[in-house]
């Protein structure tokens, strides 16, 4: 029995613990979930709830009340990506040089209000976790406090939403597994592609923050290149549409003015035999009648 229950331990057929707050460290339901919320006492993820504001979104609840948040403005997509990955590198430096390296961390592009803005961070050692939690409830991100706490997420693969990777989630940010916002390349090179060695011979922050400073500003050139390069391929497209548009109107035009035309193969107008005698026979009564009025005129005058 007890082989049992650990077998169906944090899976649908567990009637007792939440599967959803075991696979993603959150639910729908909260509090008044009718199955347990097991919270772990250790673990190497943390869960920095509702962190993230994404610019682009609108406050949205599941009754289809739609309302803007305070204090942001709706940017392109080039903008809102600029504003996600200066985000990032924040978050995910600040927190590697205070508390311990970073194995993994992702941010949620849900709308559920249980999923969305969700930080989640997967240090290498549990102390490093376990110092974090602590110490971020007494801080303030964004003019908002900071709400941290242990969670069972270890597997992300298992957390995120199949669907949504394939393009095919039909929930939309609704959907009660993580929809994972990404970040640039460049970005994710930088992050976790360096080696930094605690403890011993280390470079100066002052040249790491110079290192971030000039990547951001790489990045924000590349993404405004790429912004022109997308303007100018548009007009250059609307250009050509339009070309093509004249040339069929001009094609049109000249179809249907031919059609006007009349062709040299067939007469004007045509006309029926009928019509025809009857205007031969006009003729010849006018030509006997005017044929007449001379020979009658010339014997008046008493011409030959």
């Amino acid at each position: 029995m007890a082989e049992y229950l650990a077998s169906i331990f944090g899976t649908e057929k567990d009637k007792v613990n939440c599967s959803f707050y075991f696979k993603i460290g959150a639910c729908r339901h909260g509090d008044r979930c009718s199955r347990i919320h097991n919270k772990p006492t250790f673990s190497q993820t943390i869960l920095l709830q509702n962190l993230y504001q994404n610019p682009q979104n609108i406050a949205q609840s599941a009754d289809g009340v739609h309302a803007p948040i305070p204090g942001l403005t709706m940017m392109s997509d080039e903008e809102a990506q600029e504003h996600f990955d200066n985000f990032f590198e924040d978050v995910f430096v600040e927190l590697e040089d205070k508390y311990g390296e970073i194995e993994e961390m992702n941010v949620c592009d849900n709308l559920g209000d249980h999923l969305v803005g969700n930080v989640y961070v997967k240090f290498r050692r549990e102390e490093d976790a376990d110092k974090a939690v602590k110490d971020l409830n007494n801080r303030w991100f964004g003019a908002r406090p900071v709400y941290a706490e242990l969670s069972p997420v270890t597997d992300f693969r298992e957390a995120c939403c199949r669907q949504y990777e394939m393009g095919e989630c039909t929930r939309s940010g609704f959907c009660n597994f993580m929809h994972l916002k990404p970040i640039s390349r460049e970005l994710r090179r930088e992050l976790y592609g360096r080696r930094r060695v605690r403890g011993g011979k280390s470079r100066s922050r002052s040249r790491d923050k110079r290192r971030r400073s000039r990547s951001r500003e790489h990045r924000r050139r590349r993404s405004k290149s790429r912004s022109r390069e997308r303007k100018g391929s548009r007009e250059r497209r609307s250009k050509s549409r339009d070309r093509e548009r004249r040339g069929r109107s001009r094609e049109r035009r000249r179809s249907k003015s031919k059609e006007r035309r009349p062709s040299m193969d067939r007469p004007l107008y045509q006309r029926s035999a009928s019509s025809v005698e009857k205007e031969a026979s006009a003729l010849e009564a006018a030509a006997s009648l005017i044929k007449q009025e001379y020979i009658d005129g010339k014997t008046q005058n008493g011409l030959p």
